[in-house]
């Protein structure tokens, strides 16, 4: 690259620089004057938020949620306060084998009325899209296995 030569980042799960690897290098090269050039490809946020239904005009892509369990019911609370105060959509990830225990947690501490979107293996044959209020998805006879899978959490006040 310093020599002037092409070089590619290529992600194995998910869009280089966005939630995953790549930033450092992009502000490395743009420190350096070396033209960075995006290529079209999958992000799993860009496609939750596409088939989610809730607004794609006004987002926040928020990372990761805290690990401990009260720090994330907390971070729940205000990023539902967030989405009602901005008419924002609220999107966020965890690590995959915490992924059951925040479902359970906005289902307990969300508000009824408040429209969650479940977006998991994104593009893959179990690829599993839901949109639902609180209260709708609370009705379910049994809540979609997210253990260990990757996925994308949407949330809409």
């Amino acid at each position: 690259m310093l020599a002037g030569e092409d070089v590619g980042l290529m992600s194995e799960a998910g869009c280089p620089g966005i939630a995953d690897p790549g930033a450092r290098l992009a502000a490395l090269a743009h420190k350096r004057d070396i033209r960075v050039a995006p290529l079209v490809g999958p992000s799993s946020i860009l496609l939750a938020l596409m088939a989610s239904g809730m607004n794609g005009q006004r987002f926040s892509f928020l990372g990761y949620i805290p690990s401990d369990k009260q720090a994330r019911i907390n971070r729940l609370r205000e990023i539902e306060r967030q989405s009602l105060q901005h008419g924002e959509t609220q999107i966020f990830i965890e690590t995959p084998y915490r992924n059951q225990h925040l479902l359970e947690d906005m289902l307990a501490h969300c508000k009824p009325e408040t429209t969650l979107c479940v977006a998991r293996n994104i593009s893959l044959p179990t690829e599993l899209i839901i949109s639902k209020r609180i209260a709708d998805w609370a009705k379910l006879k049994e809540l979609p296995e997210l253990h260990k899978q990757p996925t994308v959490f949407l949330l809409q006040a």
